[in-house]
């Protein structure tokens, strides 16, 4: 394995459009594309490949391989612009590196079939956003999308705060800070702390990973700024539990009354297959702090949100996830087996007569 190799490699990837990459010792390149992982016909890496491969990462990023190490999320760049999300890990004593490819523009809702009242989400003028889902299904990708909306409508100061820095933004009519975890601040939670000296009026937290970045980004929002993050859960009442569970008992009524207070939406996603099986769609759960939602966050009724999710869709333009699924499947983008996996509900084959 030479740089030459590595970038030929790299640049097949974002020709070709795949998703992800893996480098593993005694193994071929896998390609992911389309949702299905690819075994490459190249030989087999060896333990000095995949080395070699994560020495090349980490010098990008000013770092070293060192005989402590376990694991890193670093970006990688390719002479011609192509970038990169780089895991680099250890496995069996040998490096591994999982590398996601960066599309090469920010793209807008229309161009991600997102739904279109996100740009009004994104319109609020403070607040917390959480958009939430699995790794993997487009959490990154409609961030940037909600940033570039920010940038293109208002003169704000936004600052992002990443791990690691993933696409690159240039000022529009917005001025735009970059700052990435580990090279230009030593955490999340520090460099909140410092974005609230730098003027902001949007920050954006790449994760909230610990309770000190929670806490901030809660704080931050309640000082008047526009607050997006993002969060490894499955939906709207997963990502309350998520938040409200992360500090002791005895505070947690006090956290519901703070989130309820702050929160503009939360957006979670999970992407299938068309019937084609050629694209990659979105299928997003929508929750705006109505009210009525708000009260339910305040007093634990964590229960009823679905109820209120669907019946605020004609008025707010909220949704559940089933109300997508359904959507998607009366007409015609995706079947029953792929609606009836992704639904967290054991009654979709009910909604579906009932709609019908």
């Amino acid at each position: 394995m030479d740089i030459n190799i590595l970038h030929q490699i790299l640049e097949i990837a974002f020709q070709k459009r795949v998703s992800d990459l893996h480098f593993e010792v005694d193994n071929p390149p896998f390609f992911r594309g389309r949702g299905q992982l690819i075994r490459s016909k190249m030989q087999n890496l060896t333990p000095g490949d995949t080395e070699f491969i994560a020495a090349r990462v980490l010098e990008q990023n000013n770092r070293q391989i060192n005989s402590d190490f376990k694991e890193l999320d670093a970006s990688y760049a390719l002479p011609s612009g192509g970038r990169f999300r780089a895991s680099v890990f250890k496995q069996r004593g040998h490096f591994g590196i999982v590398m996601r490819v960066i599309p090469p523009h920010v793209s807008t809702f229309q161009e991600l079939n997102l739904p279109p009242v996100l740009e009004e989400i994104a319109k609020a003028p403070n607040g917390l956003i959480l958009v939430t889902g699995p790794t993997g299904n487009g959490k990154s990708t409609t961030l940037a999308a909600m940033i570039r909306c920010i940038n293109e409508h208002n003169n704000y100061n936004i600052i992002t705060i990443e791990d690691p820095i993933e696409f690159l933004f240039t000022s529009q009519r917005s001025c735009i800070i970059q700052r990435e975890v580990g090279i230009d601040t030593a955490s999340f939670n520090s460099a909140l702390k410092a974005a609230l000296r730098m003027d902001p009026d949007v920050i954006m937290v790449g994760e909230m990973r610990d309770t000190e970045t929670i806490d901030a980004c809660i704080k931050a929002a309640e000082t008047g700024h526009l607050v997006l993050t993002t969060l490894h859960t499955q939906g709207a009442v997963s990502t309350i539990n998520r938040i409200v569970g992360n500090f002791p008992p005895d505070t947690q009524e006090i956290i519901r009354q703070r989130l309820a207070d702050i929160l503009v939406a939360t957006i979670s996603l999970r992407l299938v297959k068309d019937k084609t099986g050629e694209s990659i769609l979105p299928v997003v759960e929508i929750m705006r702090a109505t009210t009525t939602i708000q009260a339910c966050i305040r007093e634990g009724r964590l229960s009823e949100l679905e109820k209120h999710i669907e019946n605020g869709s004609s008025q707010y333009q909220m949704q559940s996830l089933d109300q997508h699924l359904l959507q998607l499947y009366k007409q015609g983008q995706i079947t029953i087996e792929d609606a009836k996996r992704l639904t967290h509900s054991m009654d979709l084959e009910r909604k579906l007569m009932f709609d019908s």
